[in-house]
């Protein structure tokens, strides 16, 4: 189920959240679309220095965004201190997604009334473009479905539960699942009905939207294992 892993070579405060032109917060935005694109696959070991050397910047700076990723759960420490891409096997996944499920469809329900229409038309454009894109873009994908689920997640009202939320969308973010490309288009569907039922400020049918959106992820890794 793990896809081959290409050495870093070949790919060509502060400390919780790191300023995006800090060189913290680019290390950490460069190490997270590493472990997107699985050029860091789970249970890979981060050897700082070689991951200093690609990125042009001292040890400093980081492991600032290290101790971030490990905040979040991307990262753990083995059992010689050195930070680790987390590994979240099916039976995790799977709970992850039951509890989102619950979560964020309340979450939607309870931001149609927060969400800006601007916000909502930019998301349309993402999703748009990213279908468009060939040869498929995986990390276009992921930066998609954050933009729409971040609208309802980030104007919930709740910052409790977009806490939650969040930590078990960083969870479920490092299952590696193959065939990820199959789920463009009917991700692209769903979360159009859930911008269209933001849109209309209808909770229920943004709570429903939500539900089967994820229902229907469950699904999907279920017939990705089988």
């Amino acid at each position: 189920m793990t896809n081959p892993t290409p050495s870093i070579e070949d790919q060509s405060d502060e400390i919780l959240q790191p300023k995006r032109g800090t060189l913290s917060g680019r290390a950490y935005e460069n190490i997270s679309t590493m472990i997107e694109q699985r050029q860091l696959a789970a249970g890979s070991v981060i050897v700082e220095q070689q991951i200093a050397n690609h990125l042009g910047i001292s040890r400093t700076p980081l492991r600032q965004a290290l101790q971030r990723l490990e905040a979040e759960g991307v990262l753990v420490k083995s059992a010689n201190r050195s930070f680790q891409v987390r590994k979240v096997e099916l039976r995790e996944y799977l709970q992850s997604l039951k509890t989102r499920e619950l979560l964020e469809a309340e979450a939607a329900a309870l931001s149609v009334d927060r969400v800006k229409p601007e916000d909502i038309q930019k998301a349309r454009e993402t999703l748009k473009a990213v279908e468009a894109k060939r040869p498929y873009d995986m990390l276009a994908h992921w930066r998609s479905d954050d933009e729409v689920h971040g609208l309802f997640i980030n104007n919930c009202g709740n910052q409790v539960m977009a806490d939650v939320i969040l930590g078990l969308r960083a969870s479920t973010k490092m299952f590696e699942i193959d065939r990820l490309s199959e789920r463009l288009e009917p991700d692209s569907r769903q979360h159009e009905a859930i911008l269209d039922a933001i849109e209309s400020r209808n909770a229920s049918a943004a709570r429903k939207a939500v539900a089967t959106h994820i229902r229907s992820l469950f699904q999907f890794a279920i017939e990705a294992v089988s």
